[in-house]
């Protein structure tokens, strides 16, 4: 890829829209994967009562708009400010009780496994029905929406265009708990009928090497559920 196609899948703009500033790519098609879409507002009219606690809006209790999901609430059912970083908001920015937590729960997606995923970590990997692994470092790309995979030979493989993820275990560990070895992962290639398969195994060789294979696919397991949640919204 040369380096102006990179720049251009790279870069970003400062927009602001009723909910706040938003830092966006500066082509839509060049977005996360994991992002959400803003919501549309309930609009004023449709909400004389908080849409929580049913309290009546007046001129001391005041509406506001939860910037995640929409609704109208009260300020104290509305009173948390929280990074929202699938919608691309500088600041954090108002929500409802339920969005917050749901919020607050994402941010440790994004403060800690979206910085194992970009790092990478090594894997014997195995294309089809090839019987022949190649090791191999797979991360994600630095605008989140391919799969990089470096060895002998180069892929990348759009977040977009993968249909499954299934992450293979074995055994206990001491808090009961299965051990993350590998994964299933099926995706779509443009101009072919049939979905193709990769399959990314842990390596034997060292220790060290192996607890962050683990960490990467622990972190890949929580990217494709946010993954599956922006494509249901």
């Amino acid at each position: 890829m040369s380096s102006g196609v990179a720049a251009r899948r790279d870069a970003k703009k400062l927009v602001r829209s009723p909910s706040g500033l938003r830092m966006v790519p500066e082509h839509r098609a060049f977005g996360s994967p994991f992002g959400l879409e803003e919501p549309q507002w309930v609009p004023d009219k449709e909400c004389p009562r908080c849409m929580q606690c049913d309290a009546k809006f007046d001129f001391i209790t005041r509406k506001h708009h939860c910037r995640r999901c929409g609704k109208c609430f009260c300020d104290r059912c509305c009173s948390q400010k929280v990074p929202l970083r699938r919608m691309c908001f500088v600041d954090p920015v108002r929500q409802c009780a339920d969005c917050a937590l749901v919020s607050h729960r994402e941010a440790e997606f994004y403060d800690k496994q979206l910085k194992v995923l970009l790092s990478g970590a090594t894997f014997l990997v195995t294309f089809g029905d090839s019987e022949k692994p190649e090791t191999m470092v797979c991360r994600l790309s630095n605008n989140q929406r391919c799969l990089v995979l470096d060895g002998d030979s180069h892929h990348e493989i759009e977040i977009a265009h993968v249909c499954t993820v299934q992450i293979l275990t074995e055994g206990f560990t001491p808090g009961g708990s299965t051990r993350a070895t590998g994964m299933l992962l099926q995706y779509t290639v443009p101009g072919a009928e049939a979905a193709a398969q990769l399959r990314l195994m842990a390596g034997e060789d060292a220790s060290g090497s192996k607890r962050q294979a683990a960490a990467w696919l622990a972190a890949m397991h929580k990217a494709t559920k946010l993954l599956y949640e922006s494509r249901d919204q």
